[in-house]
């Protein structure tokens, strides 16, 4: 009726002028893997889930059976279906109530948008008027994409794919016949459909629409019959939230950018968070632990596991540990001894004394408390000795330690913001994620390249950090590891870390390929007693590369001019190294105590304590406390009577007048 006041013209401008309301929707932020896989999502401003997606992305049937139970006409009308609409008017007219809409989908995007009623006529006619402007302004499937995004589904979700993802746990792209019709059917009346709430509803509202779309030539009968005997789903799923801390670290430095394509393969995230998940259990409840996996040759992180679990729970699972800061422990050894293989001041067979020693004051003590006299460099590391690498430390200075950690990209925060020689013992604040980098750059043959997570297409110069010798040297020492117990012998290149009071245990390793680290402790600082990187964080270093793959990369073979030769054929320099405090040393045979050594528990046997002497010219004295206990021994080893318990001082002198001591504590 409204028409016959307007000539066509005048139609046409009241259309033209006709003010739309946004037509580019606010859809959620997603964070996708390396595949396009979602990881997670966040909600929109108002608390509702709409998730982006086009026509292309969405299941073919379930596209024809929309258009086919909604507006058959779509394609060819102008917005609004003049048949269809004077049918309902009349039928409203004849039954006194509305019996079907009439609506197009185009009049349905019109309602949608501006969240107007769907009978009334003053919002049909504003419905008609936005359609008429939807079709100038906007194609077909521009305004097709708009139903997708906005049509309702119960509760907080909006549009097909967040509801393909909550009902069925799937992306549109492809769906059953069942899935596509219920789809279909919920938007009619959302909340009285709800799967989740009135199944026998929904499933009935399902068949309408499979019944509609045989008669269609949609889907034959066979298909439809099928469709029936699905269940309808009965819960929503929850949205995925995978690697929620690297997420939400994405989401924070880039607020205003939608889509976040990450490095993460979902797969193997997967696998992670499973095992983060088994290993905290029955652990306590306050034991968290966290994983970072990259491919070491382009810096990729392929897995971010901050926590067991994302939550506020005791073990304060939202917090990222990945980035925390924390003592590493013995992982930062190796380092160090690469810096020494480049500075010529040791190589792998190089002698070095692992023994009690003072430095201007500082004197370092070993974790188990004993000591293994004169060693090779690389005995040294792989056990993890502390006074050995301390020398070396001592002999380059840490401002050295620190620079190539500043080349590696590790922040490191040292107390007091003075370094000192307990950063070779893990005396400085990193982080896993940083911790990961630096071993990367070893497996790399010291070049050291910042870790991304982002599929930016950016790609930083790489900084050397260690000369390919001394890279491979490292990455040869710990290759030769021993493996936890129950662990594959694989050559896997690997080091653990436990810091001071236990707070803190770490594994780190890498093979031709990959570079993996983990950490366990509480997020909170306090001491797990008794952990131990050896016992708690390795074992789940060879799990997580379990997971990775079935075989291991081998380590690349050795650089042309490294130098692979027994301790007798290397230069005089490098045989055996000598600290600064070498010429105040004593000479290679004076006397030692051998056992037991300096800083030892032992207990007294009632035969008497054993002792031996290493070095030195017989005959020998020992005394304890300076009270002469044996005369003129020519043995080397002696059973001592001791006067009880308590601490003690040893004291050996041979036969030239020079002696050696060890303070122990007998009980």
């Amino acid at each position: 009726m409204f028409l016959a006041a307007f000539s066509v013209d005048r139609v046409q401008d009241w259309v033209d002028t006709t003010v739309l309301p946004p037509l580019v929707l606010q859809t959620s932020v997603e964070v996708v893997d390396r595949h396009g896989a979602l990881l997670r999502a966040y909600t929109v401003a108002d608390g509702r889930w709409r998730l982006a997606v086009a026509p292309d992305g969405v299941d073919a049937d379930y596209l024809s059976m929309l258009i086919a139970f909604e507006d058959k006409r779509f394609y060819d009308h102008g917005g609004v279906d003049f048949l269809s609409l004077s049918r309902a008017l009349a039928q409203a007219a004849w039954n006194g109530r509305v019996i079907s809409g009439g609506s197009t989908l185009t009049m349905q995007v019109a309602r949608l948008l501006e969240d107007s009623g769907t009978g009334a006529y003053a919002g049909k006619l504003r419905q008609i008027r936005v359609a008429w402007a939807l079709e100038d302004r906007l194609t077909k499937d521009q305004i097709l994409q708009l139903y997708l995004h906005l049509a309702p589904f119960g509760g907080n979700l909006e549009g097909v794919r967040a509801a393909t993802i909550s009902y069925f746990g799937k992306e549109p792209r492809r769906l059953t016949p069942a899935e596509a019709a219920l789809l279909v059917a919920i938007p009619q009346s959302p909340e009285s459909r709800r799967p989740d709430r009135a199944p026998d509803v929904a499933e009935a509202a399902r068949a309408r629409v499979l019944a509609r779309a045989v008669g269609d030539g949609i889907i034959d009968a066979d298909q439809a019959q099928a469709a029936l005997t699905e269940p309808v789903p009965s819960v929503r799923k929850p949205f995925p939230a995978y690697a929620p801390h690297l997420a939400d670290r994405v989401v924070h430095d880039a607020p205003l950018v939608a889509l976040h394509r990450t490095t993460i393969d979902l797969a193997l995230q997967k696998k992670l968070e499973a095992l983060a998940a088994e290993v905290v259990a029955g652990r306590g409840e306050r034991v968290q632990v966290a994983m970072v996996v990259a491919d070491h040759a382009s810096g990729e992180v392929l897995a971010s596991v901050g926590s067991a679990a994302y939550q506020g729970d005791a073990r304060q699972g939202f917090v990222d540990m990945t980035q925390a800061l924390r003592s590493p422990g013995s992982t930062l050894k190796p380092l160090v001894y690469g810096l020494a293989f480049d500075e010529g001041l040791a190589h792998p067979e190089t002698l070095i004394d692992d023994k009690p020693a003072s430095f201007g004051g500082y004197a370092p003590l070993n974790f188990d408390k004993l000591y293994r006299g004169t060693i090779r460099i690389r005995e040294a590391l792989q056990g993890s000795r502390n006074i050995p690498v301390v020398m070396l430390l001592d002999a380059m200075g840490p401002a050295a330690l620190l620079a190539a950690l500043d080349k590696a990209g590790v922040r490191a925060v040292v107390p007091g913001g003075q370094p000192g020689l307990a950063v070779a013992l893990g005396g400085v604040g990193v982080s896993l994620t940083d911790m990961v980098q630096l071993y990367a750059a070893i497996a790399r043959g010291g070049v050291a390249l910042p870790l991304t997570h982002l599929q930016d297409g950016a790609q930083a110069e790489g900084q050397r950090v260690l000369s390919a010798v001394a890279a491979w040297q490292v990455g040869d020492i710990l290759a030769g590891l021993a493996p936890p117990p129950g662990a594959p012998e694989n050559r896997l290149a690997y080091k653990t870390g436990t810091s001071y009071g236990h707070r803190d245990a770490w594994a780190i390793g890498f093979d031709g390929a990959h570079v993996v680290g983990i950490w366990m402790g509480r997020a909170d600082g306090t001491p797990v007693p008794g952990a131990f990187g050896a016992d708690v964080a390795a074992p789940v270093l060879f799990q997580a590369f379990g997971r990775l793959k079935r075989d291991l990369a081998p380590q690349p073979p050795a650089p042309p001019s490294t130098l692979l030769v027994s301790n007798a054929q290397l230069p005089q320099p490098l045989q055996r190294f000598r600290s600064r405090n070498a010429a105040f040393d004593a000479a290679p045979d004076a006397p030692a105590v051998a056992f037991p050594p300096d800083g030892a528990e032992v207990e007294l046997l009632a035969q008497g304590l054993k002792v031996r002497v290493t070095g030195g010219t017989a005959p020998f004295t020992w005394m304890a406390d300076g009270v002469p206990l044996a005369v003129a021994l020519r043995e080397r080893e002696a059973l001592l009577t001791l006067p009880g318990a308590g601490f003690v001082t040893l004291s050996v002198i041979d036969a030239e007048g020079r002696s050696a001591r060890a303070s122990i504590r007998v009980w």
